[in-house]
């Protein structure tokens, strides 16, 4: 099983720390820690913040031939403020490295070797690495798209047009209202939300996450439900990646889809539990978190 994660790398400048991030590389990260074989499409600054990003991607020994250096543009940053939930909201800099992602011979042949490309709609905002994507996903055997509103940096034609491309759409709640909004959807329930977006957009596949109230996971024709794990929340960066990588590792790999829902909410809740994006968990850990839920 090999996925390739394309878009935006960057550091996350918290009150009192940074850490390094990004939704791309956050779930490569994960994808790398469950044992599956990861790369990321993105591009640094040639500075020492990109430096160390690409010492980092190394350590974790995830592969970083595909990450590109920019001369004229700095490796991407985030101010992060966290509220007394520990929900993040972010003021995301731009133009950054990333935004700049040229298309190559190489990252053409990492996606077509790959079972699957996950990509967001941050990476969209320029038009350079948009173009890099589109091409790339011509040669995507399995395209998942990460839905990440951050205003103003998007587009809903945009959205649209990354939806349509999709085979997976993951998607958070407050996504979905807007995306309802937008289609004129006028369904109520959660589920017939979903059965209108999968019809709008082709797309027999599609989860929304509800924060610390779960999942739902609309999955050729039929609905997997979780309604969340308790946990003292620390912050919720990265919880959102964890959960997709682990939702698409099972789902590709064939698990029964509840158990695949299952056990992506546990792993979104401890990441939640945890400070910063890509806390790693031995699986005894993981075990004992949903034993001690039931």
């Amino acid at each position: 099983m090999k996925i390739t994660c394309f878009g935006e790398v960057l550091w996350d400048i918290f009150p009192n720390h940074k850490k390094i991030g990004g939704a791309p590389l956050n779930v490569a990260l994960r994808l790398h820690t469950m044992g599956i074989e990861s790369s990321i499409i993105t591009r640094i600054g040639d500075d020492d913040l990109g430096n160390e990003i690409i010492s980092y991607i190394k350590e974790q020994e995830v592969p970083s031939e595909t990450v590109q250096k920019d001369k004229n543009y700095p490796t991407g940053e985030v101010l992060v403020t966290l509220d007394k939930e520990g929900t993040a909201t972010y003021e995301i800099s731009r133009p950054v490295a990333w935004d700049f992602i040229e298309i190559s011979d190489v990252d053409i042949e990492e996606v077509h070797r790959s079972d699957a490309i996950i990509f967001g709609s941050l990476a969209c905002r320029n038009a350079t690495s948009r173009n890099t994507l589109f091409k790339l996903l011509d040669q995507a055997k399995f395209k998942i798209l990460d839905v990440n509103l951050r205003p103003p940096h998007y587009s809903t034609e945009l959205l649209l047009e990354l939806m349509n491309k999709a085979n997976f759409i993951k998607l958070n709640d407050e996504e979905l209202n807007e995306i309802s909004i937008y289609f004129k959807i006028k369904e109520t329930t959660l589920e017939d939300q979903l059965r209108a977006v999968a019809k709008y957009t082709n797309t027999d596949q599609i989860c929304i996450t509800k924060g610390g109230k779960g999942a739902t996971l609309f999955y050729k024709g039929s609905f997997f439900h979780n309604s969340g794990y308790k946990v003292k929340v620390i912050d919720t960066v990265g919880a959102g990646d964890s959960f997709l990588a682990t939702l698409i590792s099972k789902l590709l790999q064939e698990s029964n889809p509840q158990t695949a829902i299952d056990y992506a909410c546990a792993i979104g809740a401890m990441v939640a539990g945890s400070e910063g994006a890509n806390p790693v968990f031995s699986e005894d850990e993981i075990k004992t978190f949903i034993s001690e839920q039931l």
